[in-house]
């Protein structure tokens, strides 16, 4: 039987104030990581340290800007693994591409794809000293298929994750570091994805239903239960790859 333990290891979680960043940050202090759970938003992080009893550190970080990574990763020391989940829409709508601004697109892409880069950037010197490290980006499937959103934006940004995924992979390998990137399905984990939710109506909520062969949504302790695999040892010939987790297509 597969059993986790992560005494000793430093985690860092990015996007863990809600839904599947915070579900994964609690999971990892469950079984004995240090955990650093970073997010913009002070007051939902707060949240987090208190779901995971307290066993987490609280870093409120904007991981758009590369300098303020950087600087907290110095404060922090070295990280054993990097989990990248914050993303998302920025609350956009889906909207014709004519209509998007250059502020739209490149917000999308900052938290997104820029965010992934500065972190792996600033947790990689330190992984390759140890000869070891695990590094996992939150993609979507909407990097793989199409946005359910409709934003132009989201569904090149996780597409972008992906491909980083693989490239970094291939460079980070001979120093012992894996890098891959969990693809989740339609998970009902935030306000933003309630949203969604609710703007499908009934008839819309049942196609999607009807399109997920195990005919439910996906829970953040579903993409929460892939990271641990990866991060784990019994992943570490497993390398530049993207497992969807989306209940079958």
């Amino acid at each position: 039987m597969m059993q986790y333990d992560f005494t000793g290891q430093t985690v860092l979680v990015t996007g863990a104030a809600q839904g599947i960043g915070r579900e994964i940050a609690c999971q990892f202090a469950a079984l004995g990581a240090r955990v650093v759970a970073c997010d913009i938003d002070a007051q939902t992080l707060q949240e987090t340290v208190a779901a995971c009893g307290g066993r987490c550190e609280a870093q409120v970080l904007d991981i758009t800007r590369r300098t303020a990574v950087q600087a907290m990763l110095e404060s922090i020391g070295t990280v054993d693994i990097l989990v990248h989940s914050a993303g998302g829409v920025c609350g956009q709508a889906g909207r014709p591409l004519e209509e998007i601004s250059e502020e739209d697109w490149r917000s999308i892409y900052a938290v997104n794809t820029d965010g992934a880069f500065w972190c792996a950037q600033a947790v990689a010197p330190g992984m390759k000293a140890k000869g070891r490290g695990r590094i996992i980006l939150i993609s979507s499937g909407a990097g793989l298929g199409i946005s359910l959103t409709g934003i132009q934006a989201y569904a090149s940004a996780k597409a972008a994750e992906i491909g980083l995924a693989r490239q970094l992979g291939h460079e980070l390998g001979p120093f012992g570091i894996t890098v891959n990137s969990i693809a989740p399905g339609f998970i009902r984990s935030n306000p933003a994805t309630e949203r969604q939710w609710q703007a499908m109506g009934e008839a819309g909520q049942q196609r999607l239903m009807d399109n997920i062969a195990m005919r439910r949504p996906g829970r953040p302790d579903d993409i929460a239960h892939a990271v641990l695999f990866f991060a784990s040892d019994y992943a570490s010939w497993i390398n530049g790859q993207v497992l969807s987790v989306d209940g079958g297509k």
